[in-house]
């Protein structure tokens, strides 16, 4: 058993476990990446994404980078959501500039007869990743794990790269369901492995993150999205390394439509986009109405960091007054971990995420007093 440094800031996982905070703590998603030119400098010399990702020491340096400039609340494993697949022998690539490709798609009965969990040592640099981060984060703030889910490697791996109008994936979904099952158990039951690995390595929180889950028509999205979340969230360890409980978060990115089917899902945390209203969000899954309570995480538009820094404290100010009065009770209660409703853009000065951290803690801080 590794021992860490005792944690310094456990906000984020007070928040995740819905007890109260003294401010709304606050992370970004791909919090370390191309808007830091500090980052593009490292990226440069790792040579390539894979490069950076798959080297223990270039993962830990731009994990840690934002930290450096922000005063964030937790930090996020440097990685991509494509692992997965690619261990499974896909092959992975990154043009520069361009998305995420695969060598191999999965699209006829062939190619998903040869899938299966991959041996998780092809994804040792993953691992050895987040212990060496947490080892670096000297008890800092909490370090995140995360994954793709089901559904969205599997979007990847039928379409072989990004996709407009998912036609691919979506004519086996409607065509051969049979075979969509298949490749999302077996991805389900990798994403478990996968996290609760991570979870060995010392990550004190997980995340799933279902980028593609709203491109779904509803009935779609329950049968071959969510219950593959479900599927995941069931086999994941409840206890981190040093003893402490490892919460759950959910994003569904355009799945705020289905918000009370996910209320009863086995995770502490539900990720919403900018789509979403937080005070309803709150009243629908907030409390302990339609099954466990759920902190939400969210949901600033990544596009506000493009206004000047007034207009961005002005939309802080409103997603948190949006969500309603803090929890400040002694048990627990309805909790807010303040987000993007999407990734971070590679355009976004640097400056103006000082703003909005700025921003964030400040109006927190004011809302409890």
């Amino acid at each position: 058993m590794t021992s860490y440094a005792p944690l310094q800031n456990d906000t984020f996982l007070r928040a995740c476990m819905r007890q109260a905070t003294p401010y709304t703590p606050l992370w970004l998603m791909r919090q370390a990446g191309r808007y830091l030119p500090e980052y593009c400098a490292t990226r440069a010399r790792a040579g390539s994404f894979m490069g950076l990702a798959t080297n223990t020491d270039y993962a830990t340096e731009v994990t840690l980078q934002p930290l450096e400039r922000y005063p964030l609340d937790a930090a996020i494993l440097f990685s991509d959501i494509l692992t997965v697949p690619d261990a499974m022998g896909l092959g992975l690539s990154f043009a520069q500039g361009e998305g995420p490709r695969f060598a191999t798609s999965v699209r006829d009965e062939a190619a998903v007869d040869k899938l299966e969990v991959p041996d998780m040592e092809k994804l040792r640099y993953v691992f050895d990743a987040v212990t060496s981060i947490r080892k670096a984060l000297n008890g800092r703030v909490p370090l995140i794990g995360f994954s793709g889910s089901p559904w969205t490697l599997a979007c990847y791996m039928v379409e072989g790269k990004g996709s407009d109008d998912y036609r691919m994936v979506k004519t086996m979904l409607y065509s051969r369901p049979d075979l969509m099952h298949r490749i999302l158990a077996i991805n389900a039951d990798a994403v478990a492995t996968y996290l609760n690995a991570q979870i060995d390595a010392g990550a004190q929180a997980v995340m799933i993150f279902d980028s593609w889950g709203g491109v779904l028509a509803d009935g779609a999205f329950q049968s071959f999205s969510l219950e593959y979340t479900k599927r995941v969230l069931a086999q994941l360890k409840r206890v981190g390394t040093d003893g402490q409980i490892v919460p759950r978060l959910v994003f569904t990115k355009g799945g705020g439509l289905w918000l009370k089917e996910m209320a009863p899902l086995d995770c502490e945390v539900l990720g919403v986009d900018w789509t979403v209203n937080l005070g309803s969000a709150r009243a629908l899954v907030g409390g302990a109405e339609n099954g466990p309570g759920k902190a939400l995480q969210g949901n600033i538009d990544p596009n506000v960091l493009f206004a000047p820094p007034a207009q961005i404290a002005t939309e802080v100010g409103r997603v948190l007054d949006s969500f309603g009065a803090p929890y400040q009770g002694t048990g627990t209660g309805p909790t807010q971990i303040f987000n993007l409703g999407h990734g971070i853009s590679q355009y976004t000065p640097p400056e103006n995420v000082a703003a909005l951290v700025e921003a964030v803690h400040s109006h927190s801080k004011a809302q409890r007093t």
